[in-house]
């Protein structure tokens, strides 16, 4: 009955998200049928983007830091959440929240208030909780002690509207794909068949775009040099099928620099580093008042100036780092039509 044709679908974009352990990771590893996280990681540090396929579906899975990591400062967690918008604008088709059926923690019932917070009231709707399991376990039986068994279960389930899968945690059984994927496009179906978007994502959004555009800036004189080669050496359909192929590959190293490295990251980072050197500060006048309220004074002057010295370094790189583009290319006929094959979709 499943008639898809490989490749014609829009890419789902899924933001993987998980409390606690390895059950974000091995969701990740079995929505895309491959082993992207060994089976030994239970945290990472960085938010990362992984693509593939789901059942003929292709697919774009975001993973961040689970969200009780005792191991990620306030900045840092703050930074990579940022990050994470970045790298599923705009938004995701859905959240997808993963848990160990055996191992259900009190902070995991407190998951739907941590992610309201993150991503707004509305996010719930977006929302399905993945249960991973091990063995060969009927899929029914897990269902149902799901549904009637287990109160807490059921608790949990009803805070994301009902909607729930289990998964085996073996990447490799693939026979739940499809109907994996039937429950997404189902929920996503329902909800309009939109990405869910908020003010935070159309920030990151706005960010990654303006970066995007201060690459090719950049790249300017490098993308036409390029393009006029390829005029001296191939003609006619060849030619448009190598520009074709190469504008999508520089397009596509744009758009990953610019998830990863843009404005409203590095503002928060920023930002970070004031808070740090603020708190060192403070922290080194109170040492200081072991020697008086002269050594209060002398320890606290030299941790403002330290701070104050080092965050307008890093105001000042920051500005640097956005305004450094090349100088325009000159304006020519291959120029028009780069500008052209780089306007960014709308979707």
């Amino acid at each position: 009955m499943d008639k898809r044709k490989k490749g014609s679908a829009k890419e789902l974009s899924l933001m993987v998200v998980g409390s606690s352990g390895p059950s974000q990771f091995q969701l990740t590893n079995a929505i895309l049928g491959k082993e992207v996280f060994s089976a030994d990681v239970t945290s990472i540090s960085a938010s990362v983007k992984n693509k593939g396929e789901l059942s003929g579906r292709p697919v774009g899975v975001v993973n961040g830091p689970n969200m009780y990591d005792k191991d990620i400062t306030h900045v840092k967690r703050r930074m990579e959440l940022r990050r994470s918008k970045c790298l599923c604008i705009p938004g995701p088709h859905a959240f997808l929240i993963a848990f160990d059926i055996e191992k259900i923690s009190p902070n995991d019932m407190k998951t739907p208030w941590l992610l309201k917070k993150r991503f707004g009231a509305n996010c719930l709707k977006h929302c399905m909780v993945l249960f991973a399991y091990e063995g060969n376990l009927d899929g029914a039986s897990l269902e149902n002690r799901v549904k009637k068994t287990e109160w807490y279960l059921r608790e949990l389930i009803e805070n994301y509207g009902g909607r729930f899968h289990v998964f085996k945690k073996d990447w490799r059984d693939r026979s739940q794909d499809k109907e994996l994927l039937w429950k997404i496009e189902l929920m996503v179906a329902s909800l309009g068949g939109g990405h869910f978007s908020c003010r935070t994502f159309q920030m990151a959004e706005d960010s990654v775009r303006k970066e995007e555009k201060r690459l090719r800036k950049q790249r300017a004189v490098e993308i036409e040099r390029t393009w006029n080669e390829m005029e001296q050496q191939y003609m006619s359909e060849e030619l448009c099928f190598q520009k074709d192929v190469y504008i999508a590959n520089v397009r596509a190293e744009i758009q990953a620099k610019a998830e990863l490295d843009n404005g409203w990251l590095r503002t928060s980072l920023a930002r970070g580093l004031g808070i740090g050197l603020v708190v060192g500060a403070v922290i080194g006048a109170i040492f200081g008042s072991i020697e008086g309220v002269g050594g209060m004074v002398l320890f606290g002057f030299i941790g403002g100036a330290v701070g104050g010295s080092a965050g307008g370094t890093a105001q000042v790189a920051i500005k640097h780092m956005e305004n450094r583009v090349t100088p325009p290319a000159r304006l020519n006929f291959n120029s028009i039509f780069i500008n052209r094959f780089f306007a960014v979709p709308r979707t």
